[in-house]
């Protein structure tokens, strides 16, 4: 996983990631139901999350994303600062399959 969404995400969810992302690696869409989330993984709508995630099996590494963002909420992995480091997991957590 090369970039992160961390805190400074939660409860702003601002789009403007999303509407530079060149392969669409930036979840949730607001305008897409995902009923189980992208490839069947644990994802949910927008309205059901606080943050917005990076698919790390999609992001291509691009750093579109980073200079755009108006809070500054996303990092490469190797510039993550410790205080939000749990946020490598809560990202790729996201992503794994639904238990059930």
């Amino acid at each position: 996983m090369a970039y992160i969404i961390a805190e400074p995400c939660i409860g702003t969810k601002d789009y403007s990631c999303v509407d530079v992302c060149p392969v669409d690696c930036i979840h949730p869409a607001k305008d897409r139901e995902y009923h189980g989330g992208p490839a069947n993984q644990g994802a949910k709508n927008f309205d059901e999350v606080e943050q917005l995630y990076i698919n790390p099996e999609e992001c291509i590494d691009c750093g579109a994303c980073v200079p755009v963002c108006p809070v500054t909420a996303i990092f490469e992995l190797d510039e993550l600062p410790e205080k939000w480091a749990n946020y490598t997991q809560i990202n790729a957590d996201y992503f794994k399959p639904s238990a059930g």
